[in-house]
C-alpha cells in the first residue's frame, strides 16, 4: 500500500502550504516506507509515500505524462496494466514500468476524445462519461488524484469496492483536501468525509458521483440465471493468478477458514513462476510463506496448519498472549481509525501478525475478505427467509465493505507497510459470483456419501467425519464444491467461525471483560452526553470511543465510523430475519444461537 496526499484548488503556492501537505503525508508515512515525493504546481499539490510492489527501481511517485502537463499520485494496483500498455504501444511513451502509468495514458486518450465531442454534451453529461469510460478499462483496487496543469482540472476515484481507503476534505473557501487516512486530514480543514468506493470527483462538474453500476446490484437481474461450479472455480483462479503480479517477495494469510484456504491453496498453484510474463519463467521468490496468528490452542491454528502441509507452504504460526493483544489496542485504533467493536476486536490479531510479516521481508500478502459477503457465509444468512432476501443482503454488505472488512485488512497491513490484496473482491470475479443464482448460494445440506454427488466426493463426505451433520445445513455450499478437491476435508467442509472467534474465543471474552470493568454505569448512562454522535451501545464500544476521540476529537472523524446493531455481523436490515434477532446487539459468530453450535 502506499499513501497519498492532495491539497486542490490552491489560489496560491506558497512555502507554507506545501509545508502543510508534507506534515500531512508524514502522518501516514508507514503506508509507504520506501520513499517521498511531492508535486507543486498550477492550483494543486499531490504528496505521495511509496511502498514499492511493481518496479521499485522506477516507479517513484508523483507520475508524469510525456509533456509533464497532467500528474497522477496514487495507492492501489492495477492488475491489467500490460493488457493496457500493448494496446498503446507507439502512441503512448510511458516513463517508468509501474502498472499504475496505465492510468495516465487513458486520461490523455479519453481528454483527445473529449476534445472532439465535447460540443456534444453538457459539461456534466461529458465528464461522467469520460471518468467511466476510463475507470470502468482499470482492473485492480486504487485511489488516486490526477491533475491536468494543462486545464486545471483535477479527477479523484476510488476502485469499485473500495480496498483502498481514500477520505476528501473542505475548506469554506473552496480548497479540497484528499488523503488515503483521515489521520492527515484530522485537523487540517473544515471537515471530511470518506471518499465513497466506486465514485469519481471531476473538478469540471464537483461532487462525488457514482461510476460502478452493474446489474447484479437488483435481484431480478439475477434471479434466474444459472448457477455454475465451474465459473466459480475458473472465475476465482483467474483472479489469484492476476493478484500474484509482484516483484517484490509475497505471501498469504491462512487463518484455517475456508475462504483464506482457498487462496492460499490457488496462490500455491501459480507461486514457482512469474505472472508477469505469463509463467514462462520462474519465480524469483519460488517458496509461498503463509501466515497464521491467534491464541496457542485457538480453533483456527490447527486447521492452517493442516492446510499448510497440504498444499505446501511454508508455515509460519504466530501466537499472541491476551496481554500482548491488550496491550496493543490504542495503537491499533490510531492506525485503523474506527471504534467499531467487531473491526477493533479481529483488528488486533491482524496488526500484530503484520510486523512479523514485514519483520521476515514480505511486503504483499493474499487474504480472504470478501468471500462471506458474496456467498453469504456468516451464520446468520442461514436465517434468510427467501432467496431475494439472501441476495439483498449480500449487495448491503458489499456496499459496506469498505467500512468494515476492507478498512480492517488494509490499515491493519499498511500500519506496517505490508499490502493486501482480496482476490474475492476481483472486478471480474465479483461479476460472476454476484450474477450467480442467489438460490444456489444459500446454505445447503452437506451430500451424503451415499448419495450420487456424495459417492463421487469420496473422503470429502467420509461419514464420521467431525464436520458432517447429517440433515445440517452449511454455508458457502458452492464455493466448497468448487475447491473441495484442493483442501483437506474437515477444511473443506468446516463451518463458519469469524476470524475474531477463530483467533481464539478467550480473546474475545476477555474484551469484554476488561471493557467492563473499565467503564463505569455512570459513564454509560450518560454515555449520549459524551458522544452525541453515534452514542455507545455497550461498554466495550465507550472504552473504544474514549480511545479514538483522543486520537482523533472532530466530528468529521466520528462521523466516518458507521453505527448500527448488528448480530454476527449482519445489516441492521437482516435483524428483522428473526425475533431472536431484534433484541442482540452481538457480532460474534456466537451469538447466532442454534448454527454455531451445531459444529461446536
Amino acid at each position: 500500500m502506499c499513501g497519498i496526499v492532495a491539497i486542490l484548488n490552491v489560489k496560491e503556492q506558497t512555502h507554507t502550504l506545501r509545508e502543510k501537505a508534507l506534515k500531512m503525508s508524514q502522518k501516514i508515512r508507514h503506508r509507504g516506507p520506501d520513499w517521498s515525493g511531492i508535486y507543486c504546481g498550477g492550483s494543486a499539490i499531490l504528496a505521495h509515500e511509496r511502498l514499492s510492489i511493481v518496479d521499485p527501481e522506477s516507479g517513484g511517485q508523483p507520475l508524469y505524462s510525456p509533456d509533464r502537463k497532467q500528474v497522477l499520485a496514487v495507492n492501489g494496483e492495477i492488475y491489467n496494466h500490460q493488457d493496457i500498455r500493448r494496446r498503446f504501444a507507439g502512441q503512448y511513451e510511458f516513463q517508468t514500468g509501474s502498472d499504475c502509468e496505465v492510468i495516465l495514458a487513458l486520461y490523455r486518450e479519453l481528454k483527445e476524445k473529449g476534445k472532439v465531442i465535447s460540443e456534444k454534451f453538457p459539461t456534466g453529461v461529458l465528464s461522467e462519461k469520460l471518468a467511466t469510460a476510463l475507470l470502468e478499462q482499470l482492473s485492480g483496487i486504487f485511489a488516486f488524484v490526477l491533475y491536468d496543469e494543462e486545464r486545471n482540472e483535477f479527477l479523484i476515484a476510488r476502485d469499485p469496492i473500495g480496498v483502498i481507503p481514500l477520505y476528501i476534505g473542505y475548506d469554506s473557501d473552496g480548497t479540497v483536501y484528499v488523503a488515503s487516512e483521515l489521520k492527515a486530514l484530522e485537523g487540517q480543514c473544515e471537515r471530511y468525509e470518506p471518499f465513497l468506493p466506486g465514485h469519481y470527483y471531476h473538478s469540471a462538474d464537483p461532487g462525488m458521483k457514482r461510476y460502478y453500476q452493474r446489474d447484479w446490484f437488483k435481484y431480478d437481474a439475477v434471479k434466474d440465471n444459472p448457477a455454475s461450479v465451474d465459473a466459480i472455480r475458473d472465475g476465482l483462479t483467474a483472479a489469484v493468478k492476476r493478484q500474484l503480479m509482484s516483484d517484490v517477495p509475497y505471501g498469504v494469510l491462512l487463518s484455517g477458514g475456508l475462504d483464506s484456504s482457498v487462496i492460499s491453496a490457488i496462490a500455491e498453484k501459480f507461486s514457482e513462476h512469474r505472472i508477469e510474463d505469463d509463467s514462462k519463467s520462474k519465480a524469483w521468490w519460488p517458496r509461498l510463506h503463509s501466515f497464521a496468528v491467534g491464541l496457542k490452542g485457538a480453533p483456527d491454528l490447527a486447521k492452517a496448519k493442516l492446510v499448510a502441509d497440504h498444499i505446501g507452504t511454508v508455515h509460519h504460526e504466530i501466537n499472541y498472549t491476551i496481554q500482548e493483544g491488550l496491550d496493543a489496542i490504542r495503537d491499533v485504533i490510531y492506525y485503523i481509525e474506527t471504534y467499531d467493536v467487531t473491526t477493533v476486536r479481529a483488528s488486533t490479531p491482524m496488526y500484530l501478525l503484520a510486523r512479523v510479516i514485514k519483520s521476515m521481508g514480505i511486503k504483499m500478502v493474499l487474504s480472504g475478505e470478501g468471500a462471506d459477503e458474496i456467498f453469504g457465509g456468516y451464520l446468520y444468512f442461514h436465517k434468510a427467509p427467501s432467496a431475494k432476501d439472501f441476495h439483498e443482503e449480500t449487495v448491503r454488505k458489499l456496499s459496506k465493505l469498505h467500512l468494515y472488512d476492507c478498512l480492517r485488512a488494509n490499515k491493519s497491513l499498511s500500519a506496517w507497510g505490508v499490502e493486501g490484496r482480496v482476490p474475492f473482491l476481483d472486478k471480474e470475479f465479483l461479476d460472476v459470483a454476484m450474477r450467480t443464482n442467489p438460490e444456489a448460494k444459500r446454505p445447503a445440506p452437506l451430500p451424503h456419501p451415499s448419495s450420487t454427488f456424495g459417492s463421487k466426493c469420496g473422503t470429502q463426505c467420509r461419514e464420521g467425519s467431525n464436520y458432517f451433520q447429517g440433515e445440517g445445513l452449511i454455508e458457502k455450499y458452492i464455493l466448497r464444491e468448487a475447491f473441495a478437491d484442493l483442501l483437506p476435508e474437515e477444511v473443506a467442509w468446516r463451518q463458519k467461525e469469524q476470524f475474531s472467534d477463530g483467533v481464539g474465543y478467550s480473546w474475545i471474552d476477555t474484551l469484554k471483560a476488561v471493557t467492563a470493568a473499565a467503564v463505569s454505569d455512570e459513564q454509560m448512562a450518560h454515555a449520549a452526553e459524551r458522544f452525541s454522535i453515534n452514542p455507545p451501545k455497550n461498554k466495550e464500544e465507550y472504552y473504544y470511543r474514549s480511545i479514538f476521540a483522543e486520537h482523533f476529537p472532530s466530528d468529521s472523524a466520528a462521523l466516518s465510523v458507521p453505527s448500527e446493531a448488528s448480530v454476527a455481523c449482519s445489516t441492521a436490515v437482516a435483524l428483522e430475519w428473526d425475533a431472536a434477532f431484534r433484541n442482540l446487539n452481538d457480532p460474534s459468530g456466537r451469538a447466532v444461537k442454534g448454527v454455531h453450535e451445531q459444529a461446536y
